[in-house]
């Protein structure tokens, strides 16, 4: 019988059924396939072997070495280079600036697909733009996707172009939040520009500033289609991702036992690193 008590509830009911079938049974589904190895009828009961497994494997080492190397490279440098931009376009001298923050922002609405096949196109040995204006330059051909090196600079250079007008445009939002009583009174006080910076804007932005740094870790930690489209996990590995191997297991070798225990320790990783940077952060004025 429906009463106005219990409306609430049916009200709720479609979302909770679309999270019961589409969230809480695929999270289980995977958690006991992780336990099991085979397919179909085959598939048996292994236990935690999966996960021992996990421990012994080196293409699972190396794909996480890889992983942390981008991570530890990549994010600085696109953090950075989007608090610039935003400095810049938070700035009264500069003009239209309505229409430079479009073009910031513009990168990170191409599709991952779309944009990884065009940096591989860019940046081909032999008809890439990048290499055309090299040799114009005088400078040899790089082999931007066939070098170990230079692979995973240009998986760094793709990322950087993608997601730094994205992060510049949350900056820029952060940064119109800040009072400008609080620089009014700083220039009052004798304060340069740089101690507004250091004084005023970073303890403004450290809730902005910790929210970017977890998204891009676990955006990295997560990392996937730009390796997939511009090298495939080559050459020698070198550009292999947690993600990628996990992809490689599941839908190529059809190891979906052993490609749910990686999903399932990525996901510890993620979680892990999220509540680590959280808590050195938290707390500080």
């Amino acid at each position: 019988m429906i009463t106005r008590r219990n409306i609430p509830y049916l009200l709720i009911a479609p979302a909770l059924l679309g999270f019961a079938v589409f969230k809480a049974y695929p999270i289980l589904a995977a958690a006991y396939i992780s336990l099991t190895t085979g397919a179909g009828a085959a598939r048996g009961f292994v236990g935690l072997d999966n996960y021992a497994r996990l421990v012994d494997d080196p293409l699972f080492w190396t794909s996480l070495g890889n992983t942390a190397l981008i991570l530890v490279v990549q994010v600085p440098i696109m953090l950075f280079l989007a608090l610039l931009l935003a400095l810049g376009l938070n700035s009264p001298f500069v003009r239209l600036r309505a229409v430079w923050r479009l073009g910031v922002f513009m990168p990170s609405l191409t599709g991952l697909v779309a944009y990884g096949v065009l940096f591989s196109v860019i940046l081909s040995k032999e008809s890439g733009l990048l290499n055309w204006l090299l040799g114009f330059f005088g400078a040899e051909r790089i082999d931007w996707l066939g070098s170990p090196f230079w692979a995973r600079i240009a998986i760094v250079i793709a990322l950087t172009w993608h997601y730094t007008g994205y992060t510049a445009v949350i900056y820029l939002a952060g940064l119109q939040s800040v009072p400008r009583e609080l620089y009014e009174a700083a220039m009052v006080d004798g304060a340069g520009a740089t101690r507004r910076f250091w004084s005023i804007t970073i303890p403004q932005l450290r809730p902005i500033l910790l929210l970017t740094v977890v998204l891009s870790t676990i955006g990295t930690l997560q990392l996937f289609d730009e390796p997939f489209v511009l090298t495939g996990g080559g050459p020698d590995n070198t550009t292999l991702t947690i993600s990628l191997y996990l992809y490689q297991n599941g839908f190529r070798y059809f190891d979906f036992g052993y490609a749910a225990a990686i999903a399932y320790a990525l996901t510890l990783m993620v979680a892990g690193f999220g509540l680590l940077q959280i808590r050195l952060t938290r707390g500080r004025k």
